[in-house]
């Protein structure tokens, strides 16, 4: 049975023959079914309106208990991700072979293209009976025969022309990597007893799909990523919803606590990619996968899920849910709790508040919200920015007690304020900037994102240190686990020369989100800082090689090279940043030291054409580097005044290190009053 739409009306008697397939498979699956009837031979070939849920269990489960043979067809289309409900069959045609003496014929995989069987992703028990070929469903008389000898009494598998499958049982040894791979990886042996019988047909086990000895993957234990949730409604403008339902879900389940959860970024990753879960698994470092889709229609919502054991590829749980929009908080607090109960880990109270808190029951405000979140997640212009900032607006307007769209609001508009907006219009969107996340805070005081906006508006909007470090520390207390967070907080505590608990935090952000570049990149500026600038040019390559065409990671590169004192290295790496304007302070402090001074200066009065009065502390840190103090002690003077949010890194800029002697850059770090 496919998983879209089906419109006959056979009814099947006992002991009939089962037709399952993927949707795409339905021409061929019919042209099967006749060649069997045709032979007279009762087969079971629904194309009702069965989409899952109480309806799909009630007949399918009894169809598959009574039948006497299953024919499962094989093809490319039942390798893709989506769920299809074919799988769900193959499943529960596994369990019913537990109930079946072992030399009594019931399973029947027949391959319909080139697919080959050594490849092919089945259950085991799939392996272990012979498999029939009908390419391009040419002559069919072979395979008729030998279903009507395995539906007479007493009827058995005899040489015919059908072949064997060239894939190999797994050997004795094998099996026991496997269950030790599972041991290793996802707390709780109850896995393989309940689930052995069925592997996800998206997983490859990882170490087959990366070519590396078994004992070489150890995820950490109760670990998960959640991939882009397939969106199934027909509609590429849905996109949105099903991203957005994706990213709300795995920040609900960051809430459960001993729970590590893969940052969004690398999750995301993956989207549209032929990646089988094994790679992913390796990639993220996790134990388990959660993928599914989303079919939404008008304010009712589908959403089909299935847990993977990402080690062992078994299948650890999967569900279906109806529901309505306005019960979207309840469907993440279930699932949240179903994918903690299938990983073993043990919820400490009730999760519903924390997953819930800010969160909205209003259908159109939850609908504006992820539109807002797709354009800001998006975001390539202030023209962006505003459009996202829109969105939230309205979100907010049908239903003003929203704390995350205020969160969510005030990011955008402090982005805007400091990068786009001129004149009056600069301190008018930070001060709404502060409003949205003092709204945030006082609608639900312990959201965590509401925190984080307060403290990235007290960094760019006010140049606070203080309650930046107050508020930071508080959203990472309530979201210890929230990779965004952690990543901004691990620079900006070692700005505050905390080292060793910034760097931590950092590379803990990097763990949990392996392929978001500017998580790499944050860390990387973390141990500039610290002034361990080997590992910082590592931190800064590591980003290079996820994404290479990001000039301004050129440019970080190019510094950390110059602070260890390879200026061929900074020179190189800052000419191929050369479309970030940044690249011209990296350039100019090279080019002096490499004693091209009139090629420094062009490079400092082009920045300066450029940034005008904006770029006072990197006019600090150039004359610096150049041995000018008195006129790097004057920029620095010129942003106190100015309040310049490029201050807030002072304290531990090495490139400001000849003036840390002077008096008047201790009375600019006394006027700041950074946190001790």
């Amino acid at each position: 049975m496919g998983e879209e739409s089906r419109n006959s009306t056979v009814t099947a008697p006992t002991r009939a023959v089962f037709l399952s397939y993927a949707s795409q498979d339905a021409e061929a699956a019919r042209k099967i079914c006749d060649a069997l009837r045709a032979a007279g031979i009762e087969v079971w070939f629904d194309q009702s309106e069965l989409r899952g849920g109480d309806a799909w269990d009630r007949q399918i489960r009894k169809q598959i208990h009574d039948c006497r043979l299953f024919i499962a067809l094989i093809s490319a289309h039942t390798e893709s991700r989506d769920e299809g409900y074919f799988r769900r069959e193959w499943k529960l045609a596994v369990e019913r072979t537990g109930d079946l003496a072992a030399d009594v014929p019931f399973l029947v995989p027949v391959v319909i293209d080139g697919t080959s069987e050594a490849a092919a992703r089945v259950p085991d028990e799939f392996l272990r009976v012979q498999w029939t070929r009908l390419p391009s469903l040419g002559n069919t008389t072979a395979f008729v025969e030998r279903i009507s000898r395995l539906l007479s009494p007493g009827g058995r598998d005899r040489p015919s022309a059908v072949r064997v499958p060239d894939r190999p049982q797994r050997k004795r040894w094998q099996q026991i990597e496997v269950v030790l791979f599972a041991a290793a990886a996802v707390s709780g042996a109850g896995y393989l007893a309940y689930d052995k019988f069925w592997v996800s047909k998206s997983s490859t086990p990882p170490a087959a799909s990366a070519g590396m000895a078994a004992a070489a993957f150890a995820p950490p234990p109760h670990s998960v990523a959640v991939l882009p949730f397939v969106n199934m409604s027909g509609d590429k403008e849905q996109e949105y919803f099903s991203d957005g339902l994706t990213e709300e879900l795995l920040n609900a389940l960051t809430e459960v606590e001993g729970l590590q959860v893969a940052g969004r970024t690398s999750s995301f990753y993956f989207k549209g990619k032929d990646v089988d879960l094994g790679t992913v698994a390796h990639k993220l470092n996790v134990g388990a996968v959660l993928e599914g889709s989303v079919r939404r229609s008008g304010s009712t919502v589908r959403v089909t899920t299935q847990l993977i054991n990402a080690v062992t590829g078994f299948h650890l749980w999967s569900h279906t849910y109806d529901r309505n929009l306005g019960d979207v908080l309840k469907l993440e607090t279930e699932i949240a709790g179903a994918v903690a109960a299938a990983l073993k880990v043990s919820l400490l109270g009730d999760v519903a508040p924390k997953i819930e808190l800010g969160g909205t029951r209003n259908p159109a405000a939850f609908d504006a919200y992820l539109r807002a979140s797709k354009a800001y997640g998006t975001y390539q212009d202030g023209k962006d920015l505003l459009a996202a900032i829109a969105g939230y607006t309205e979100a907010i307007r049908l239903d003003p007690s929203y704390a995350l769209a205020f969160a969510a609001r005030s990011i955008p508009r402090a982005i805007y304020a400091g990068n786009y907006a001129t004149g009056t219009a600069i301190r008018e969107s930070f001060d709404n900037a502060h409003q949205d996340a003092l709204k945030a805070v006082a609608l639900a005081p312990d959201l965590a994102e509401g925190h984080l906006a307060l403290a990235l508006y007290f960094d760019t909007g006010m140049l606070d240190p203080i309650r930046e470090n107050a508020e930071f520390e508080r959203a990472l207390a309530l979201a210890p686990g929230n990779a965004r967070i952690l990543r901004d907080y691990g620079e900006f505590a070692v700005m505050m020369g905390r080292q060793e608990a910034g760097i931590a935090a950092a590379r803990r952000a990097v763990s949990l989100d392996p392929l978001n570049d500017y998580a790499h990149v944050k860390l990387g500026g973390a141990l500039i800082r610290a002034r361990q600038y080997d590992a910082a040019v590592a931190a800064f390559q590591d980003a290079l090689a996820i994404d290479p065409r990001v000039p301004y990671f050129y440019v970080y590169l190019g510094l950390a090279y110059y602070a260890m004192g390879n200026l061929q290295g900074a020179r190189e790496s800052c000419v191929k940043g050369s479309r970030f304007p940044g690249s011209q302070v990296c350039l100019a402090m090279t080019y002096d030291k490499l004693g091209r001074h009139t090629d420094a200066e062009a490079m400092l009065a082009k920045y300066r054409a450029a940034k005008g009065d904006a770029g006072a502390t990197d006019y600090a840190d150039i004359y610096a580097q150049w041995g000018n103090n008195s006129k790097a002690l004057e920029w620095l003077e010129f942003a106190l005044r100015m309040r310049d949010p490029g201050l807030g890194d002072i304290k531990t800029d090495a490139l400001l290190d000849p003036l840390r002697e002077e008096p008047r850059f201790q009375a600019i770090e006394r006027e700041l009053k950074f946190p001790e």
